[in-house]
């Protein structure tokens, strides 16, 4: 019998990535929306598997509605991928201390009163090292927070251990680093570049206004990312992982790649604030610096040690830096001209 796997969260780019994942491996995969949001499915499309999933309504703000969900799915594994997960959004929106941390805790109470041997992943992020004593961050670097949603997201975490070590469920969580895609959503500055410069490329746009390009990332793909997730829940005892690409890249690699990819040579004039991208073939100011972009507090240097996710799960990125934003330009380049972009 095929193995069921309930990803909340499915019509996020992880949910489609690890949607399809399972599915090729021949899983049941239900899918869980919120019934007060608006249901987007044009991720499922672009990867073709938007036909291939059973959807369910799950609030997992009200714990009354999540037993009857997990009744009736009767998953085997669950992957927890639903959050507010954009950082400047979590200082604007109060409510994203409780959307990823008491949610969490509701859904893994309820399947502990489910009594279902269900295997369960967390969605963990490199956003708890926030202000790091050490780089690269492994399992074992302390976590020190530095926005709102990072805050929430490390009660989610540790809610996970305490349930994991005391109530013995099989609970594991991945503290990924940056993973990007074609179907990431546009708020997120790999996507807002790729879009952007694809958008002055075509006409739409004149200039792309971006934040801090001295920051760094570790970004990988999240088609990478998926697969590490799906390992975790494959173990023998349930543990916590980082999945990382062990490289970082600033904000000025990410321009500049991309906008190579898409026909510009920029180079860099100016300093700080006003700092800007001029392409070197029109003469045209194509970047600039705009501090309305700037997070509140930055974190240091985040870049994630996988060792242990290499050595004990066997799982390795296969996407480099450079592939991963020539995807991500290629696609926009494609979307823009046939005017059919993804939010």
């Amino acid at each position: 019998m095929a193995k069921r796997a309930l990803v909340i969260g499915v019509n996020g780019q992880d949910g489609a990535y690890l949607a399809k994942f399972l599915l090729d491996r021949g899983y049941s995969v239900i899918g869980a929306v919120r019934r007060t949001s608006t249901r987007n499915l044009r991720r499922l499309a672009e990867l073709g598997i938007e036909n291939d999933i059973e959807l369910c309504d799950l609030e997992l703000s009200e714990f009354g509605s999540i037993i009857p969900t997990l009744q009736r799915a009767e998953p085997d594994e669950i992957y927890n991928l639903a959050s507010q997960s954009f950082v400047a959004m979590s200082f604007e929106e109060i409510h994203a201390g409780t959307a990823d941390a008491l949610r969490t805790t509701r859904l893994l109470d309820a399947i502990r009163q489910s009594g279902k041997s269900i295997r369960y992943y967390q969605a963990s992020t490199s956003e708890m090292f926030g202000r790091a004593q050490e780089t690269p961050q492994s399992e074992r670097t302390p976590f020190r927070p530095r926005n709102p949603y990072a805050v929430s997201k490390l009660y989610a975490h540790w809610i996970t251990v305490i349930y994991r070590e005391s109530c013995g469920l099989f609970t594991s969580s991945g503290i990924l680093f940056n993973h990007e895609s074609p179907l990431r959503g546009q708020e997120y500055v790999t996507r807002k570049v790729t879009l952007g410069l694809a958008k002055i490329k075509h006409g739409e746009l004149d200039v792309l206004e971006i934040g801090n390009l001295d920051s760094k990332r570790d970004w990988g793909f999240a088609g990478d990312y998926v697969e590490g997730m799906w390992r975790m829940l494959q173990q023998e005892q349930p543990d916590d992982y980082v999945l990382a690409t062990g490289v970082t890249h600033s904000v000025r690699d990410l321009v500049a790649v991309a906008g190579e990819c898409l026909g510009f040579r920029i180079e860099w004039q100016g300093a700080g604030e006003a700092e800007c991208g001029i392409d070197r073939k029109s003469g045209r100011t194509i970047v600039k610096v705009n501090p309305r972009f700037y997070r509140p507090a930055e974190a240091v240097v985040l870049c994630g040690n996988p060792a242990k996710a290499e050595s004990l799960l066997g799982w390795q990125r296969q996407i480099s830096f450079p592939t991963l934003i020539a995807m991500m330009a290629e696609s926009d380049d494609r979307r823009v001209r046939d005017k059919q972009v993804l939010m």
